[in-house]
């Protein structure tokens, strides 16, 4: 006798409702695989490449922001609350509230942790007037009259070391903020200090000479293979160094941008390598399938994905991970390879972007593949990266749709 009883759906638990978990959430939801479920504990939703146009005064802070129930995807529960842990084995979610979820198929999309407290003296520095920076919201809206309004003085900014999200997004305020001192004639009074982790501006040769070129425009002093160590906010002064090698900075404005790391739940779950200081989820970097527990599944800046991490890049993963996590559903293997692509648009002028594509190996990866020189500062990627993909972030990408 058949048993004609309905078979309950699948239950995919998504942890994080950003750019990663929103744009998986929309596809899965699409593709009708199960019952969908984000957790994401904050109740705004914010674009986070638009804090580099308002920290340098080229976007309005309204304009980064949404409701978070407001672009949840339709069909998808949203459940607001923080992740405790995850116990692998049981494939169960324990929340700080003290509730659980149990999943058949888990998404871990959880983002990187803003490590401030790493550098001794910048969360104290951070909340002075002079403290500024793009990769907070409220730290960006406060840096948009400071810089414009600034007509003296030093102004130091910082690049994190890799890994971070979209780490070179940092010198975006810096040439804004260059080409505004420079339109109303003040640029020579300020005196301009980029600190550079690496010994290059990005470490791609062609990407390199075009932000070299506007590096030289500006006249921004670079402290290459530098990165900050600690500030000091009461004395106005930071130390920058290399291995045993230290200079001290006096600064009127700093843009600082922290260390990044993992969640670290996602260590303390067992979901990283062991030999991963940083805690990132261990999947495979093409099929996002965690190498240990086959109903896990990373992709976004919480996932070991061996290539430079960026909002841009999730696009691409998200599509392999709904396909590959619908094959290994109906008996099959992930097939979909992510080939490592990320974007990084440079914001150099008001009006120009360097729109830097790439794939894990460093190789120029331009969306129109026959436009090999799509890289280089034009207009036409500024209007792209303003205008256009704003728009397509919130009614495309959010709905699992581009």
């Amino acid at each position: 006798m058949n048993d004609s009883r309905p078979t309950a759906p699948e239950q995919i638990v998504i942890i994080g409702g950003g750019n990663a978990g929103l744009s998986v959430a929309g596809r899965l939801h699409r593709a009708r695989v199960g019952e969908i479920t984000v957790i994401e504990p904050r109740e705004q939703h914010v674009f986070a490449p638009l804090q580099s146009h308002i920290a340098g005064g080229a976007a309005r802070a309204s304009e980064a922001i949404r409701r978070q129930a407001d672009v949840i995807p339709s069909g998808v529960r949203w459940v607001r609350d923080e992740v405790f842990t995850v116990d692998a084995d049981a494939q169960r979610v324990h929340l700080v509230s003290g509730e659980h979820l149990d999943y058949d198929q888990l998404v871990v999309c959880a983002g990187m942790r803003m490590a401030w407290e790493q550098i001794p003296g910048l969360p104290e520095a951070m909340s002075e007037p002079t403290g500024i920076s793009n990769y907070d919201y409220d730290l960006a809206a406060k840096a948009s009259p400071v810089l414009r309004d600034l007509r003296a003085g030093t102004v130091v900014f910082t690049q994190p070391p890799e890994p971070a999200s979209c780490g070179a997004a940092a010198q975006k305020p810096m040439y804004l903020a260059c080409d505004w001192w420079r339109s109303i004639g003040v640029r020579d009074d300020i005196r301009v200090v980029f600190v550079c982790p690496d010994p290059v501006p990005f470490g791609i040769p062609a990407i390199d000479r075009e932000l070299q070129r506007k590096l030289d425009e500006y006249g921004i002093e670079v402290r290459y293979s530098r990165e900050l160590r600690s500030v000091d906010a009461g004395a106005g002064t930071l130390v920058i160094g290399h291995g045993d090698a230290e200079e001290t900075l006096s600064y009127d404005v700093l843009h600082a941008v922290p260390p990044q790391r993992a969640p670290e739940w996602i260590a303390g779950s067992g979901l990283a390598a062991s030999d991963d200081r940083h805690g990132f989820v261990d999947v495979d970097p093409e099929t996002f399938q965690h190498v240990r527990h086959p109903e896990v599944w990373s992709v976004g800046d919480a996932a070991a994905v061996a290539t430079r991490r960026s909002g841009g890049a999730i696009r691409q993963q998200a599509k392999a991970l709904v396909k590959n996590m619908k094959a290994v559903r109906d008996g099959g293997t992930p097939s979909a390879k992510y080939n490592g692509y990320s974007v990084v648009p440079f914001t150099v002028s008001r009006g120009t972007v360097v729109f830097a594509e790439f794939d894990r190996e460093g190789r120029l990866q331009p969306t129109v593949p026959f436009w090999r020189s799509l890289y280089r500062e034009r207009r036409l990627s500024w209007i792209a990266d303003r205008r256009i993909l704003p728009w397509v972030y919130w009614h495309l990408i959010l709905r699992g749709l581009a």
